[in-house]
This record gives structure tokens, sequence and C-alpha cells, in this order.
């Protein structure tokens, strides 16, 4: 099929090469030359697994290509918005600003029956308004709400393989020419057994964001259960072990650490708060703020942990912060509470090293006061403390016994709790977890 992907951001980039792969000739259009220009070159703007090679197979097969010329959609027939939808200034209400634009620079491009595909993350109601601008302008098309589920690191297969697609249509019946159309998209993989869901507009765009509040609620509720066993002298690890072995709770989401952040779940549970309350069912999720306050709280903590750790007082401590990016396999910085941490521990005092793998040319546009360095060797040389704050495999590998002739001091804050205690302790590390005696 003949396929535009407006918006070529994380989420727009990554569908656009992989709906070229699977076979459909996509053009991706973008409102940022510089952009455009790198897509086009087969360089992705952020760092994705996969993403780079798929972007150059794709692009020298012919099946993809970029463009800032909104007209270049008028020879699809369906039509993805993947723009974003940030937290506005000052509110906690999602700025849909991005996905209105990108809508009305499509609509004068429409034909008959075409099909406008959102999959931009929105409060509850936006696609109806939408859908209503696109039957203004095309009575015989359609517009249909197909949210995104893709985890960073892992977006390309999540998108190629899905565990599971969600339809959202005016009619809320899977006898609509929408429908066919999207399966047609997403034939590769519906025939390999991918489960398929038709809903109305309303259940469909409540889809990701509730799915989001309730793994926002799971990590925040072990946090709480951390601050609960380090409390009373108890191992969150075990605990988390304990009751994930009952399945209606399960072991995923259950890891105790500095919290959660990046560009999806803190601002959409706070854009569910404010919908919610525009809908006069604020009440409804009024635990969503007791969790946004932990998910907060915990970054506060391990800067208490680490002055703990230093004697009591950051002042002049050479700390080192291991990872930047807000989770592994990702160069995403958007709310990390590791970057967050690195600050605060410099406002105290501390003499702060940061390192990353990838993340380090987003985390320097974004706290440029700090210092950065990419070697994880050098990093580490004369530290008085480390913490490690995101849990890239290189620094789970890390050898304790070695590492302890390069630091001034030998301690060490796991803020994942990934790193085997015993091991550090036996190479004479002070260790310390986060709800671990």
């Amino acid at each position: 099929m003949l396929i535009s992907v407006i918006g070529c951001g994380y989420l727009g980039a990554v569908h656009a090469a992989c709906m070229a792969k699977l076979g459909h000739e996509v053009v991706g259009i973008d409102v940022d030359d510089r952009k455009i220009l790198q897509l086009s070159s087969g360089r992705a703007p952020f760092f994705e697994p996969g993403l780079e090679d798929l972007l150059r197979e794709q692009l020298q097969a012919g099946r993809l290509t970029f463009t800032t010329d909104m007209s270049a959609a008028a020879e699809g027939e369906v039509h993805f918005i993947c723009v974003g939808t940030p937290q506005k200034k000052g509110e906690n209400a999602a700025d849909l600003t991005y996905v209105d634009a990108a809508l009305g620079a499509l609509l004068p491009h429409l034909s008959a029956d075409d099909v406008v595909v959102g999959k931009s993350t929105v409060p509850v109601g936006t696609a109806a308004r939408l859908a209503a601008l696109v039957s203004a302008e095309q009575p015989t098309s359609h517009l249909i709400w197909n949210p995104e589920f893709l985890r960073e690191g892992f977006a390309v297969s999540d998108t190629l393989s899905p565990d599971r697609f969600v339809y959202g249509v005016s009619s809320g019946s899977e006898d609509d020419d929408a429908v066919r159309k999207l399966d047609e998209v997403y034939a590769t993989a519906l025939d390999s057994g991918t489960p398929r869901l038709v809903t109305d507009l309303p259940t469909a765009e409540l889809v990701k964001t509730a799915a989001n509040s309730f793994l926002a609620t799971k990590i925040s509720f072990i946090n709480a259960m951390a601050e609960v066993c380090e409390a009373a002298g108890a191992d969150v690890t075990q605990l988390a072990d304990a009751i994930g072995m009952d399945d209606r709770i399960g072991r995923k989401f259950l890891n105790a650490g500095i919290g959660f952040g990046g560009g999806c779940l803190p601002k959409d549970i706070r854009a569910f708060m404010a919908r919610a309350g525009e809908l006069g069912a604020d009440q409804a999720l009024t635990f969503l703020r007791e969790v946004d306050a932990i998910n907060m709280r915990r970054r506060t903590r391990v800067v208490e942990l680490a002055r703990d750790l230093c004697d009591g007082s950051l002042l002049g401590k050479r700390v080192t912060v291991l990872g930047a990016a807000f989770k592994p396999e990702s160069d995403d910085v958007r709310d990390s509470p590791a970057l967050s941490i690195a600050a605060q521990l410099q406002l105290q005092g501390a003499v702060v090293t940061v390192t990353d793998p990838k993340a380090l040319a987003n985390a320097s546009r974004r706290f440029p006061e700090l210092h950065y360095e990419a070697d994880t060797s050098a990093a580490v040389e004369k530290a008085d403390a480390l913490l490690l704050l995101t849990e890239w495999q290189e620094y789970r590998a890390l050898d304790p016994y070695a590492l302890v002739e390069s630091v001034s001091s030998p301690r060490v804050l796991d803020g994942r709790n990934v790193l085997d205690a015993a091991k550090w302790r036996a190479a004479g590390w002070t260790y310390r977890g986060l709800g671990r005696p």
C-alpha cells in the first residue's frame, strides 16, 4: 500500500521504516528540515537498536522516502499521525498543538476513502473531534485510532511483531471499511497470530494511558515497599520475588530503584489526571497523584543515600554517575531520574562526573553545567563514590575487583538493584542498594 507517516520523531521514524519493511511504499513527512535530511541519509536522529540498519535497507530498496512537503501525502491511501503530545508548560494536560497542526496540514491532501490513523497518545475525546474534521473534508474518508505500545530499546521488534493491535473506530464495529484497510497494512503480523481488538474511539484512546498508569502504579508500589523495607530492615528484592510468584501479580515491573522517567509514563499519567478532571471524574484517578509523588521522591532518596554513603557530606566529594538515559538501550534523557539526581548532587556540592554509552550529547544539552566523560574507566578514576543509575549491561558487568584499584574510596550505590551485592562487598566495596539491608 501507499502510506504516509506524519511526524518523524521517535514513533514516526520507527513506524515508517517498519511499514516499509512490511513491503509498503512509505513517505515520512516532518517540518524539521534537519531531521528529514538525517533520515534521508539513513541516520536516525536518536539511538534505537536496529533502526539505522533498517532505514538504510529500506531507503536502498526504494520503499522509503522522507520529505518536508505535505503534498507528498496526496498519493497515500493510509496516513499515520505520529507526532508528539508533550506536557503543557505549567500544566498537567497534554499539548495537542502538533496533532492539530498535522491533521490540519493533511486535510487538503486527502482523497476519497483514505484512512487517517492516529497513533499519538491523546486525551480521550480527541479522536471524535478529529474524526469530525476528516468527515467534513472528505465524507467517505475515515479516522481510526490505533495506539502505539512501543518500548524504547525494543521499538523495531515491537512494531514488526506487536503483542496486540487496538483499532478505535467511530462505529465500534469490525464491519468497517477503515478496519479492513488497516488490516491490509498489518496483514503480516495479523497472519502470524497477533490479536486484534476493535473498539469505539474513546476506549482506544484510553488504552495507552490506562496501560501506562498501571505500569507506573506497579513501579511506584514496589518503590513504596522499598521505603518500608529500609525502615524495617527487610530486602525489597526478595519481597518482590515472593509476591511476583503470585500469577495475579507477576514479577515484571516490580524492580525497586530510582523510579520511572522518559517521554511517556510521567507526562501520560499527568495528562490522564488532567483529562479526568475535565470530565468530572478526577476522584477516580487521585491515586495517580501519589504514584507520581512516590516516583519523584525516589530521586531525593538517592541523594540522601549518596550523602550517607559519603560519610554525611557531599561537599567536594567526587561522585561518578553511571548512566544518564532514563533507561538502557536509549539516548532519551527526557525526565531522566538519573540525570535529575546528578544535577541535585552537584547542587549539594559534589563534584559530579556523568558517563553513558549513548546519551551524553542529549544530557549535555539538558544540563550543560555537569561534567561528562564518555570513557567509563576515565569517569571512575579517583571517585569517592559510584552511583549506578541506568542499568546498561556494561555497568552491570563491571568487575569490582579490577575497579577497586581505580577509585579513591570503594563505595557504590546501586540505584537499580542489579549488582551482586555479595560480590562487591567481597571485593572490598561499601555497597548500598535501595530497599535492601
